[in-house]
């Protein structure tokens, strides 16, 4: 493109700017919707001027990113990811799926320029924690973006040109993060959006056969050991094949998960069955059909599971330690195998419900909040909080609260 051209299309996209800055109404048919949507969560969140990105315990990312799927396949492409970063003056980019950024490697002079804004492992390059950029919107709408000049909500980044397109599981589906290339804004070209979706198909191609995160449940997966899904329906995947099992049995198997290191007999019967007049003999006929299911893998004297299991109630508790409340409420499917007669599980249920609750009140994010009201559509505490917090402000998510809020309080 013309110098003159990209002068002008910078011009335009910093009149926009500035008109939502001054006056948000007035920037409406100036810039793309997704551009205005994710300008509203980031002047919800934090202040235009902000100077960088927040950064992530190092200790934390660098453990993230060692030996999981994504820098397998990273490396297995690092050659062709740096050429192209070398050849065009990029920096290029791979995030997790809360688009923190995992990996980077730039060229010369786009290697200083992100170093100053920590666009470097462990920055956060969501929405809410620096302004509308291309990682955020790729990650968020799961498709290509492209964020050119001043459509960046942060001045920071207003002299840079970025295109983002996801990286998904190959087997499962999963959207496991983004990658990004970015530049500045003079060096815009027609290709950049193409090329980004060109390199995430080459990390996905890369991937090991087996490539979710560890923690994170999918639909379906070949990883060895057990998945279960415990919150708002119950399914269990062993080595990537569903398991028949009956409602005992799947709380009798979700107690051992919560419980590695074993459980006796008694202490099995008093967690799933309570006071209730069940003989012992009836639990070790569930017990003897569960065996049987995993291949021989529960050991007995103890009762404990042989092999490795992920749960959807660990990664949601997991996600909550670690401050990620949207994630958190994004994988909640709902509360934890309903009506279980179960005294622990009941415990267990009420306990995750009360965090998720919890985390919302003390951080009601929007989008969270939205969805978690389908999850609890009379639960108007959650709603009023989030507005109050959002004060009159503009977000795209406001008529969805009033909305549930008015089916909440009817």
């Amino acid at each position: 493109m013309a110098r003159s051209e990209l002068q002008g299309r910078r011009v335009e996209a910093m009149r926009a700017w500035t008109a939502f800055v001054e006056d948000g109404d007035e920037a409406e048919p100036l810039v793309r919707p997704e551009i205005l949507s994710s300008w509203a969560r980031s002047e919800a969140a934090i202040s235009h001027d902000v100077t960088h990105a927040p950064l992530a315990d190092e200790g934390e990312t660098a453990a993230l990113w060692r030996g999981s799927p994504l820098q397998t396949a990273v490396q297995r492409v690092e050659a062709e990811l740096r050429r192209t970063a070398e050849d065009g003056d990029l920096v290029i980019a791979v995030t997790d799926a809360q688009t923190r950024i995992l990996w980077t490697y730039g060229g010369r002079v786009m290697r200083r320029k992100a170093e100053t804004v920590n666009f470097v492992a462990g920055g956060r390059w969501d929405d809410q924690s620096v302004g509308t950029n291309a990682l955020d919107l790729a990650n968020r709408l799961d498709r290509p973006a492209m964020v050119f000049s001043a459509e960046h909500y942060a001045p920071i980044v207003h002299n840079w040109v970025c295109w983002a397109a996801p990286v998904h599981d190959p087997v499962t589906g999963a959207q496991l993060g983004v990658l990004d290339l970015s530049t500045t804004w003079d060096r815009t070209h027609p290709i950049g959006l193409a090329t980004a979706r060109v390199m995430a198909a080459l990390i996905e191609t890369a991937m090991p056969h087996s490539a979710h995160h560890p923690g994170v449940v999918a639909d379906e997966t070949n990883d060895p050991g057990l998945v279960m899904t415990l919150l708002g329906t119950a399914e269990t995947r062993l080595d990537g094949q569903r398991l028949l099992l009956n409602r005992r049995q799947t709380e009798v198997l979700a107690l051992l998960a919560m419980h590695p290191e074993g459980l006796s007999l008694e202490q099995l019967h008093a967690l799933v069955y309570g006071d209730q007049a069940v003989t012992f003999s009836t639990l070790k006929a569930e017990v003897s059909h569960l065996r049987s299911a995993l291949g021989g893998q529960l050991s007995s004297r103890p009762y404990r599971l042989m092999m490795p299991v992920i749960t959807d109630v660990e990664h949601v508790l997991g996600l909550l330690r670690r401050g990620h409340v949207r994630a958190a409420v994004e994988a909640y499917g709902g509360d934890l195998l309903p009506g279980t007669n179960s005294p622990a599980l009941g415990e267990l249920a009420e306990y995750v419900a009360v965090a998720v609750r919890e985390a919302l009140l003390a951080d009601p994010e929007p989008d969270a909040v939205v969805r978690y009201s389908e999850l609890a559509p009379y639960d108007a505490e959650v709603i009023e909080v989030c507005l109050a917090s959002l004060a009159g402000r503009r977000h795209p998510a406001v008529p969805l609260l009033k909305g549930r809020l008015a089916v909440a309080r009817s």
